[in-house]
């Protein structure tokens, strides 16, 4: 496509009056439903998980959201991959939720932290078996010869620990938690007129503690 075809690829935005709870949680687990509940959404709970890493290049990819609490956010993953290694560095971290089909996006800002092995266990024994072989046949983010020998690892794994069996999770496998300080809901509104509130709370430490402060910001 040429410049003067992506320029003109624009629409207008709706009408819809954004409304939120004091909560930034409880709000967002509203628009997380909203967005399940939506055909149009595949994987309402995927997300774009940006870091910095040590070349100082800030790094994204998507990676899906298994939980949601007062705490924070949690996602799993290789403890070796890329991004892991980035949040070993500087575990200050950016969540992006992209929910074009309802004019809304959600940014979480916040500090990344493994959870506990107990946690990890609980979720990859939760996992389709295929997936639990996945996860011991990758190694993520190291360089691949060809596709071939990612499915020889993968068949290795699945002949030593054949469909039924309990397969163990592997140790450089595992969840982590982010603790948000800042939570930003985006509605998309008429005539570029778009609303963003922000809810925010001292983000002194790796911990961010402290009441929300909720504030409106021009789009």
């Amino acid at each position: 496509m040429n410049r003067e075809e992506i320029q003109s690829m624009r629409r207008s935005y709706s009408e819809r009056e954004l409304a939120l709870p004091n909560d930034p949680i409880m709000a967002f687990k509203g628009w997380l439903k909203e967005a399940a509940e939506l055909p149009s959404i595949i994987e309402a709970n995927a997300m774009v998980l940006s870091t910095l890493g040590a070349d100082e290049a800030i790094q994204s990819r998507s990676v899906l959201l298994k939980d949601v609490t007062e705490s924070g956010f949690t996602f799993f993953t290789n403890y070796n991959s890329r991004k892991a290694q980035s949040i070993e560095i500087n575990p200050q971290v950016t969540l992006l939720f992209p929910w074009y089909a309802m004019e809304r996006q959600v940014i979480v800002q916040g500090f990344a932290a493994k959870v506990s092995q107990e946690e990890s266990d609980a979720y990859f024994q939760s996992r389709p078996w295929s997936s639990q072989i996945g996860a011991w046949a990758s190694q993520q983010s190291a360089p691949l010869n060809s596709r071939e020998e990612l499915e020889i690892r993968f068949k290795g794994a699945a002949e030593k620990w054949p469909e039924g069996s309990k397969v163990p999770t592997p140790l450089h496998w595992g969840g982590y938690l982010v603790t948000p300080f800042s939570i930003e809901f985006w509605q998309g509104r008429y005539s570029r007129l778009h609303d963003r509130i922000r809810y925010e709370r001292s983000q002194n430490s790796s911990e961010p503690s402290g009441d929300w402060e909720r504030h409106r910001y021009y789009p």
